[in-house]
Formats: structure tokens, C-alpha cells, sequence
């Protein structure tokens, strides 16, 4: 079934690749341990906060053409794997069914958790994204550091817990960063999109979609091993802890997102039609 896994791979074999790299395999695997992880977070916060206290007294740098290259990498790298990891989940579909493909422990495929792992590691790779905005003196907002930060962390706690559901989020936040890495890439040259907060809708979307999913799959985990006396689907592949980490960490992008996007279109729109208010009762009378 996957055709497009199939032909990429005869392209591009990957039997030369030591399994830890194809599969997650905790100490082997790199960054899969909790120092690694917490290192590469603290070299994040520091190199970025660092270019900011350098480019304090200096000229903006325009790196127009890195810029756009780097966006341009991230929207046809997830386009990839959108594709790899979007047909990989039909297949097991049409194998397992849709209760299957969110909790059944076949469906975390080798296949599933090797496009997993590619993900988790472009997400070390996007913390470029946050070193260009100190290197072109744009705000670090709150927002931005902490959900690329927060983003590592919670990928490698999901493939610690080896939910199947985990595609979930994987697939959705792959398909937002295909249009929001072509949205940066083609803004950098003087574009202008009027569907930017749209953008920011769908960002929200996704995280409440992941929130009805993860929690789906939370309770069969909990009623499955805890307290099967609950109403229940069935059993769940899964960790406990580490789902109701990944929630609480996807519950604070919601909040997050919403009030970015209250912030930046609700409240702007708002006084916009405050500020034309007067001109038209000037019109009118």
C-alpha cells in the first residue's frame, strides 16, 4: 500500500543506516535520554538570548536568501513526510480500522515510528528558526521560545511512550508547518498572504483536534489497565504519564494560541472599528 515509501526508498536506501537511527531505542538513539534532551534545550535558550544581548548595539542582519532557504527546506521537508507518514496511516487503516490506527499497538509501525523519529529531530533543527529572529532583531515573544522548546520535549516524550495515537498530532502539526514554512519562505521576498489568521485558526484547530484525540486514547489507556470496569473501547497502546504530559503541554499551546490570537486580530480588529466609528456618525449627521 504505501507507493510512495516504497518508491523513495528504492531512490534512497536506508540499509546502511544503524537501527537506533531507524528505530527509537533509548541511549542508543541519540538525544533520547532526559540530559541530552535537557542540554539541548539549555544550548537553545542560551545561544538565542546570547545573539540577542550581541545584536543589541548592532544593525539588523536581512539573511534574506539563509532565510528563505531554511523555510523553504522545512515546508518541502514536511510536505515528505506528510505523504510518508499520511499514507503509512491509511495502510494500517484499512488493516486495523479506526479504533486500530489510534490505539492498537500494530499500528506503531516500524515505518510510523522511523518518520516519528525524523520529526522529532527537525524539531532541534527548527530552533534556527528562533537564532534568525534574534539575528534580525525580531521580538522573542513567550509564545515563540517556549513552544519550540517546548515542542522537543514533548516529541521525545512521545516516543518514550509509544502511543499509536502519537501520528496524530505528528501529521496535523506536519501539515500546518507545510503552509506556514511556505508562508515565511514567500513573505521573506515581499509577498503578502490576506489569510495569515487563518493560519493562526488552523494552529488552534489542530491543537483542540489533538486534545479530543489524546484524550480518547488517555482514558482506554487508564480504563484498560486501571479500572476496567469503566465503559471502555478496548485496550490502548500507550504510557499513562507520558500522555497526560503530552496533554498538559498541548492544553498550554491552546491557551497560548488563543490569546496570541485574541491579542493580534481580535482586539486589533476591534479598535480599528472603534477608530472608524466617529467618521462614520460624522457622515451621517
Amino acid at each position: 500500500m504505501p507507493c510512495f515509501a516504497d518508491r523513495l526508498f528504492t531512490y534512497i536506501s536506508t540499509d546502511f543506516v544503524p537501527i537506533y537511527l531507524k528505530s527509537y531505542i533509548v541511549g542508543e538513539t541519540p538525544i533520547s535520554t532526559w540530559p541530552t534532551v535537557i542540554s539541548m534545550t539549555v544550548t537553545y535558550l542560551t545561544v538565542v538570548f546570547g545573539t540577542r544581548e550581541i545584536m543589541k548595539n548592532r544593525a539588523p542582519l536581512a539573511l534574506t536568501t539563509l532565510f528563505r532557504a531554511h523555510n523553504l527546506l522545512l515546508c518541502v521537508a514536511s510536505f515528505v513526510l506528510v505523504l510518508l507518514l499520511g499514507e503509512e496511516v491509511l495502510s494500517n487503516w484499512m488493516n486495523v480500522g479506526w479504533y486500530g490506527i489510534l490505539c492498537a499497538e500494530e499500528a506503531y509501525t516500524q515505518r510510523v515510528e522511523f518518520y516519528l523519529l525524523v520529526n522529532y529531530y527537525f524539531k532541534y533543527y527548527e530552533f534556527v528558526d528562533t537564532v534568525f529572529l534574534a539575528l534580525r532583531k525580531k521580538p522573542l515573544t513567550f509564545l515563540h521560545v517556549y513552544h519550540h522548546a517546548a515542542t522537543a520535549i514533548l516529541m521525545f516524550v512521545q516516543l518514550n511512550g509509544r502511543a499509536t495515537v502519537c501520528w496524530v498530532p505528528a501529521l496535523l502539526n506536519l501539515s500546518i508547518h507545510v503552509i506556514m514554512y511556505y508562508y515565511y519562505f514567500a513573505t521573506a521576498s515581499g509577498a503578502r498572504f490576506w489569510w495569515k489568521q487563518y493560519l493562526t485558526t488552523l494552529q488552534i484547530v489542530q491543537f483542540v483536534i489533538i486534545l479530543i484525540m489524546a484524550s480518547f486514547a488517555e482514558y482506554n489507556v487508564f480504563a484498560s489497565n486501571w479500572l476496567p470496569t469503566l465503559p471502555h473501547v478496548g485496550k490502548c497502546a500507550g504510557k499513562l504519564s507520558n500522555g497526560l504530559v503530552a496533554i498538559g503541554v498541548v492544553m498550554s499551546y491552546l491557551v497560548l494560541f488563543v490569546n496570541f490570537f485574541r491579542q493580534t486580530y481580535t482586539k486589533k480588529s476591534q479598535a480599528m472599528t472603534s477608530r472608524l466609528e466617529p467618521k462614520v456618525i460624522s457622515l451621517v449627521t
